[in-house]
């Protein structure tokens, strides 16, 4: 490990990129406990207490806390998400945007410009309902979250959101270009993680008070590890589907002849499908914290993440979603096309129509298993906190984002490392003829 460090931070150029996104992601982080103006944040701190499991919650943990104190970064890089989800539908959905899709970088850099002008317009959507919904806010005791609510308050609301969404997304772009991983993942990573603290000090007053038995934490901890290991392991699996080229002469020249094949992951579809289910899922929760029905309490309960009935269609809705997104994002038809025209085929199967049902009988046991894994690890947080009594959240999307995006940068450290390697070898050496 020490012999890792010592190779990563021997290099100039990786050393420079790690500090760079160190550094974005402190300035990130800073900004999250800048609060926004005209709002108590004591009285807010309190009206959040009982949103553990609803929408707000949700939102509130991808956002590192900042929503719990409604600071300048309160609404994150969702907007940014969210746009990117859309114009990542309509490139299938919508002609001009498949169009565009299939230009190459320029069409990409089209479609990346659309999606930051979609977060702006996302981002100005949800900052006017969250300082309306601020202004008929009120805490235990009745005290308003805004003291002085108008139009002013919504338009000072509106900007200073919109303007700490759009920081967070250059903030993103900035670390993707000039450091080191992937920029809006580490920061939604960043996020998550920095709850990590309060849950450790949390279960350390647990067994300090008897009310949490050492076995228990280490039974725990054991789980854990199995746990990460288990989505490392899941993550890293490929289907792979033998491609076989067949021999073709182009002028003077052999081609092909050669043996590849087609990865396919087990989880196609990443973190997306327990994102929607649990937006879905929660949203009863958020409504019964506005409207005040015996009625839409009841609802709420049931759906109460404790719930069975919550469980079983929190997976019917994974489930769903898993075979929805995947069948989105991955073509067979498309892709056995591609695979007749470049003269391959898969062994034992014709090419054309054969191959493409192949394929998506071959993808629909691969999103089948992948829909049961997502399911297990997000129902786990449940069944730890009813059974073991853990005072923090451990699975669900929040250990499969931050499991992700710390396998995307360790194999981006990985390849500069390879490269730098590489450049060793040829030190020295000149590819230059040489003159006689």
């Amino acid at each position: 490990m020490m012999s890792t460090l010592q190779n990563i931070f021997a290099i100039p150029e990786l050393r420079r990129r790690i500090m760079f996104t160190l550094g974005m992601l402190a300035v990130y982080r800073v900004g999250c406990h800048i609060p926004t103006p005209g709002v108590d944040a004591h009285v807010l701190a309190k009206f959040f207490e009982g949103t553990e499991g609803t929408l707000l919650g949700l939102v509130s943990a991808f956002t590192g806390g900042a929503l719990k104190q409604m600071a300048v970064f309160a609404l994150g890089i969702m907007p940014y998400i969210s746009s990117s989800i859309i114009f990542q539908l309509l490139t299938v959905v919508f002609e001009p945007i498949e169009k565009l899709s299939k230009e190459g970088e320029q069409g990409r850099k089209k479609i990346t410009q659309y999606t930051r002008y979609g977060t702006i317009a996302l981002a100005i959507i949800q900052g006017t309902g969250i300082a309306t919904g601020l202004q008929g806010m009120v805490g235990p005791a009745g005290e308003p979250v805004v003291p002085n609510p108008g139009i002013g308050f919504i338009l000072m609301t509106v900007i200073t959101l919109t303007a700490g969404t759009a920081f967070i997304m250059w903030l993103g772009e900035q670390i993707t270009e000039r450091g080191i991983g992937n920029g809006i993942s580490l920061i939604i990573f960043a996020g998550i993680v920095a709850g990590t603290p309060s849950a450790i000090v949390n279960s350390m007053r647990l067994v300090e008070t008897g009310a949490m038995t050492v076995t228990t934490v280490v039974f725990i901890l054991a789980l854990m590890l199995i746990v990460v290991a288990a989505i490392v392991y899941m993550e890293s699996a490929r289907r792979r589907v033998p491609i076989h080229y067949a021999k073709r002469v182009v002028g003077m020249r052999n081609m092909g002849g050669q043996a590849s094949h087609l990865p396919l992951k087990i989880n196609m579809s990443g973190v997306i499908p327990p994102i929607f289910a649990s937006s879905i899922m929660m949203f009863p929760a958020t409504i019964a914290n506005f409207i005040d029905a015996p009625w839409v309490k009841s609802v709420s309960a049931v759906l109460a993440p404790s719930h069975w009935v919550y469980n079983v269609f929190y997976v019917a809705f994974i489930v769903f979603f898993c075979y929805f997104y995947t069948a989105i994002t991955f073509n067979p038809v498309n892709v056995a096309e591609n695979v007749k025209n470049q003269g391959g085929f898969v062994p034992g199967i014709r090419p054309g129509k054969e191959t493409a049902d192949y394929l998506d009988t071959v993808l629909g046991r691969l999103t089948f298993a992948g829909a049961i894994y997502i399911s297990l690890v997000c129902v786990l947080p449940t069944l730890l906190i009813n059974q073991l009594n853990v005072p923090f959240f451990f699975g669900g999307t929040s250990l499969l984002i931050v499991v992700g995006v710390g396998m995307d940068t360790a194999s981006q450290i990985e390849a500069h490392l390879i490269s730098r390697s590489y450049e060793g070898f040829m030190k020295g050496v000149s590819l230059k003829g040489r003159q006689g």
